[in-house]
């Protein structure tokens, strides 16, 4: 009988609050970077605009995306997360395939599975997870070394642009335009690519469909059954005002109870309307759930007019997560949209000596 190893991030888990970083494409868009830019001359005849399809950035502008990744590991960050929140076959079909609906046709499986078995789309997916991870993987080591502290590389696996749990035409409520294994299928493909680039872990993040989560779990767990190894697992959804996630609505117990069986390292709640909101539905998440919780909340609510596009500057931040540390609530803190470098510094400055999150004596005897 073999026991396993406790992987080196949830020894820190437990002696101090973990860093997560900020936003990719927040911090990208301070770079000033124009269609050409993302284009580069790979992609210059590409018939749709590419400028929101920012995780082409790690293909195009190798250099920026490596910036961002020093600049959050100087303000601190402990995990940095690659730049593939939509790089599925999925999510890239949107900037590269005809929308059939232009067309007087639809979206439906069989549209997606023609996706699934592009290879133009599974080629592109494939390299922008692997690239990007060998970009995260050598700034954490690069950092790592001159530091002498220990850098994670989480594989960010984004929430998709279809849902499996909602029709959207409202005389079909049984239809659905994607099929649970198609999801199911480009998720394991983003997966399998990330661990080929050398990712410390896979983050399963901004769940507003958990049945999309639930896809993309299980793609996990077949991946690690068929390479005969097995990576942590952290989960994060997106609340609305209720405490529910956005499109499935199941509440923050709900949702905790639908993935607790993945054993995840974490668990946790990112993007939203802002910490303020958060505060409630993290409390409960904090009291049912038996792993750690990570919390990496908006810069508020949208606002235009403001330099990062959201409301809530470094300082205001810092002050908010600050609270859920005092709170008890919390082992891993960052930001999502709006939060830059500086924002994640600020946090991390703020969390400095504050004891991490600890797992009261129901939820020991309860994960024994």
């Amino acid at each position: 009988m073999t026991t396993e190893r406790k992987h080196p991030l949830e020894a820190i888990l437990e002696s101090r609050i973990a860093i997560i970083d900020g936003a990719m494409g927040t911090t990208i868009r301070t770079y000033g970077m124009k269609e050409a830019d993302i284009r580069g001359e790979r992609f210059q005849d590409a018939k749709k605009d590419l400028l929101n399809n920012g995780d082409l950035f790690s293909l195009t502008q190798p250099a920026m995306i490596g910036d961002i990744h020093r600049r959050f590991l100087e303000a601190g960050a402990d995990i940095i997360e690659t730049n593939t929140f939509g790089a599925t076959s999925i999510t890239q079909s949107e900037f590269f395939v005809d929308d059939p609906r232009e067309h007087d046709g639809r979206k439906d499986p069989a549209f997606y599975q023609k996706v699934i078995e592009d290879k133009f789309l599974n080629d592109l997916a494939w390299e922008i997870n692997e690239t990007s991870a060998r970009q995260c993987r050598e700034w954490a080591d690069r950092l790592a070394n001159a530091t002498g502290r220990q850098r994670f590389v989480a594989g960010a696996i984004g929430p998709l642009t279809v849902s499996l749990s909602n029709s959207p035409d409202a005389d079909d409520p049984s239809f659905r335009v994607v099929t649970f294994d198609q999801v199911k299928s480009a998720y394991a493909h983003e997966a399998r690519a990330l661990i080929a680039g050398g990712v410390d872990l896979l983050l399963v993040e901004t769940i507003f469909d958990s049945l999309n989560a639930k896809a993309a779990l299980v793609a996990i767990q077949e991946v690690f059954e068929e390479q005969g190894k097995k990576l942590p697992v952290m989960i994060s959804a997106a609340v609305g005002r209720g405490g529910e996630t956005l499109i499935s609505a199941q509440t923050t117990e709900a949702f905790w109870n639908a993935v607790r069986h993945v054993k995840p390292l974490s668990v946790g709640l990112n993007c939203s309307l802002g910490p303020q909101l958060m505060y409630p539905f993290l409390s409960e998440l904090s009291e049912k759930a038996d792993v750690a919780i990570s919390c990496y909340p908006n810069a508020g609510l949208p606002n235009p007019l403001s330099e990062t596009g959201f409301d809530l500057g470094p300082a205001d931040m810092a002050r908010s997560l600050s609270e859920f540390a005092q709170g008890g609530l919390i082992n891993i803190a960052g930001g999502c949209c709006g939060n830059t470098p500086e924002h994640i510094a600020a946090i991390a400055k703020a969390l400095e000596g504050q004891p991490p999150r600890q797992l009261h004596a129901g939820l020991i005897e309860a994960r024994a």
